[in-house]
């Protein structure tokens, strides 16, 4: 049985299973996805600048479903089998059918994602993300949008797996930040559901 830990945050819906994956398999999966997963670094526009984001990405999922972001459009790649596989491992917890799943590769501390919340349009009304984590822990923080006091931060450990539903995406925002400690890469899935 998956241990599955609430997080206790007001105006969201946040789920941590901190051992979703056995650590067995953990190795296998991530160095499979780091050798067979169509990674690119791809420019985004912030703050009207191009620039290159700071990490590797690709995204793979349904036909027809792009994801635009940061100035970015996304067409997805056909589902691997062992894509299918891990998809069908979250939807099993979530109760959801994903359609879609970005991948982030961090390759050492200094890549990193900044400060955002996954409220895009074509995520829907609630987004709803479920992301599975392989390979290096990091720290994954959370802020709310309104009351600057309201934290939290979590080690994304490897097999671990957050689900963000509800209204979370309106009123957090989460980072993955930079870290000058030495570190291993890290692979984290993002399944989504492109409306």
């Amino acid at each position: 049985m998956r241990l599955a830990v609430p997080l206790p945050l007001p105006d969201a819906e946040i789920v941590f299973y901190p051992a979703f994956l056995e650590l067995s398999e953990c190795d296998r999966l991530f160095t499979e996805l780091r050798q067979t997963i169509a990674w690119r670094h791809e420019a985004i526009t912030l703050y009207g600048q191009s620039q290159l984001q700071p990490r590797l990405t690709a995204w793979y999922g349904d036909a027809g479903k792009s994801y635009r972001y940061s100035g970015l459009t996304m067409h997805p790649t056909p589902w691997t089998p062992l894509l299918l596989d891990l998809k069908e491992k979250v939807e099993a917890v979530s109760g959801v059918r994903f359609n879609s799943v970005l991948l982030n590769l961090y390759r050492d501390g200094n890549d990193s994602m900044g400060w955002h919340s996954d409220d895009e349009p074509e995520l829907g009304r609630n987004p709803v993300i479920g992301s599975l984590s392989l390979g290096e822990t990091r720290r994954f923080r959370l802020r709310h949008r309104r009351e600057p006091t309201q934290k939290q931060e979590l080690a994304l450990t490897s097999g671990s797996f957050l689900l963000m539903r509800g209204t979370t995406q309106h009123n957090w925002q989460h980072q993955v930040p930079k870290t000058k400690r030495r570190v291993a890469p890290r692979v984290n899935l993002t399944f989504r559901v492109i409306a």
